[in-house]
């Protein structure tokens, strides 16, 4: 599974520990699908 994001196991792993564990509002989505989401975006730009 981890082939279908643009952060490999380890990265992810050093980044997750950034994100917060508490929070508030509407329940969260696959964080890492969210980050490899602006990554692609980041990387392909927008028309």
């Amino acid at each position: 599974m981890s082939r279908l994001f643009w952060l490999s196991d380890v990265k992810w792993a050093a980044i997750g520990l950034c994100l917060p564990m508490v929070h508030t509002g509407p329940r969260r989505v696959d964080d890492r699908r969210v980050i490899s989401g602006i990554v692609q975006r980041l990387r392909d730009g927008c028309r």
